[in-house]
């Protein structure tokens, strides 16, 4: 088993997010959506949050602090009049660009209105998800996190970018399949998403008093904005998150493989529209996800594997939401995650003395290749996800070492030495994920021992003065 030191521990309650879904399935679904899962039902589990010390953190807009944890006992609770969601009965698998809607200050979604397997795929009609009302509908998790920036003492009532701060994605960040109760190798975890709508915000001087009012103030900050609100959802999409944006399973693939075919003709439902084969999808390659951000009626438009990247037809696609038309979405990806230096992209941004309400949700993205339908023989998803201000860390700079460097800029992994005859996979509380040829894997600073698959033998990596042996 793995152990962590003090300062390893230090370190993720100041800057990890972290997030664990275990989701089961009840059944394979015979039309599961887009090809994928159709009913992933979500067992319980905590999401703990922390930040950084210039960031204090509420689930209620009243109570403060740098760690707070929300779950399934503790979601509807938060605060009186919220709209939380644990997913219901469990997750279905739906569609967003990413757009607020500004009447109800919920992300707008789609699912799947029908689905005929057409001569190189399925043909897609789609609606919007009905969650206008007061409360979020089953399917997914959704909740406020309310997050307060001590930077600066001016406050910008403007909503500008420009202005704020940037915010960044730690690379331990993950969506994986839980080690505990999953099947591995079924790709379900390749189609999570994770969106952070930022709703609207406040002056934090202003917040700082705790009272009611005050506490009613940040908790009804909308999209309408008014009063000392900045609104800022009418024009700033979520941030979406894709994890694993270059995994894709054999199983996945083969199922791609067997289903598409290139597209030439307008009519989704003639035969002679298809001829010869897709585009291939290769494991380790990042390709597009042409998202719903509209109604999608017509039953001669659309196909699921519409889109440059897969069949080839693109007359379906549009560059912003339009009905009977997919997106191709700019996500925020592991590939940008993974990033070092200079190189390394900005998540999102917050502005200075503020407040700001952000409406998180989890979901699984119909429209990822990599949703088909024994994807949901997977069970069991582990989610978790960090933020810092931190843009480098000592090595990004060659730092010598003299004096140390304190927690917050020392990067959580340090390279190992190994060379694999096979591929790695089912690693204990994913210390690694590995495939076939790597010659250099990363684990957490203060792990001193973890177990691995090589060539279906199970082998353990321990650390001892200094230097890793494998057994």
């Amino acid at each position: 088993m793995k152990r962590r030191n003090k300062k390893h521990e230090k370190r993720v309650k100041k800057l990890v997010v972290g997030t664990t879904l275990c989701a089961l399935i009840l059944g394979v679904s015979t039309y599961a959506w887009f090809i994928g899962m159709k009913t992933v039902n979500v067992s319980s589990f905590d999401i703990s949050i922390a930040t950084t010390e210039s960031l204090m953190l509420s689930i209620d807009g009243k109570n403060w602090a740098q760690e707070v944890t929300i779950n399934e006992d503790n979601f509807s609770d938060a605060y009186e009049g919220n709209t939380n969601s644990w997913g219901g009965e469990g997750l279905i698998p739906i569609s967003t660009v990413g757009a607020m809607d500004p009447d109800t200050s919920k992300l707008i979604m789609f699912e799947k209105g029908s689905l005929t397997a057409t001569e190189g795929g399925y043909r897609l009609m789609a609606s919007r998800v009905n969650n206008s009302a007061a409360a979020e509908v089953p399917g997914y998790v959704a909740f406020d996190l309310f997050i307060k920036n001590f930077s600066g003492e001016e406050y910008y009532t403007q909503n500008d970018p420009q202005n704020e701060e940037a915010i960044y994605l730690t690379p331990e960040s993950y969506v994986d399949v839980s080690t505990n109760g999953g099947e591995q190798n079924t790709g379900i975890e390749n189609s999570v998403r994770v969106a952070f709508a930022q709703v609207g915000r406040v002056e934090a001087t202003d917040a700082t008093v705790e009272d009611d009012g005050v506490a009613n103030t940040i908790r009804g900050i909308s999209c309408a904005g008014g009063g000392s609100v900045t609104k800022i959802c009418d024009t700033r999409a979520a941030q979406i998150w894709e994890p694993n944006d270059t995994k894709h399973v054999d199983n996945a693939i083969n199922w791609y493989n067997e289903s598409c075919k290139h597209r030439t003709g307008a009519n989704v439902m003639e035969d002679t529209s298809y001829t010869g084969s897709c585009n291939p999808v290769v494991d380790g390659i990042a390709y597009s996800t042409y998202v719903i951000g509209n109604e999608i009626t017509s039953p001669n438009t659309v196909d699921v594997y519409d889109g440059e990247d897969y069949n080839g037809y693109t007359d379906s696609i549009a560059a912003s939401a339009q009905a009977d038309k997919l997106v191709d979405l700019d996500t925020f990806t592991d590939t940008e995650k993974n990033l070092r230096g200079v190189e390394r992209p900005t998540f999102m941004t917050l502005a200075p003395n503020s407040v700001t309400k952000v409406r998180v949700y989890v979901y699984i993205e119909g429209q990822d290749v990599d949703n088909y339908d024994f994807a949901s023989l997977g069970k069991k998803i582990s989610v978790a996800f960090g933020f810092t201000k931190e843009r480098f860390y000592g090595e990004d700079i060659d730092y010598d070492g003299n004096p140390e460097l304190p927690e917050d800029v020392q990067r959580n992994a340090e390279e190992v030495d190994y060379t694999p005859t096979g591929v790695i996979s089912d690693i204990s509380e994913r210390s690694v994920t590995w495939s076939s040829g790597a010659r250099k894997f990363s684990v957490p600073n203060g792990i001193e021992s973890f177990t691995f698959k090589d060539d279906e033998v199970t082998k353990t990596a321990t650390k001892s003065a200094g230097s890793w042996q494998i057994n």
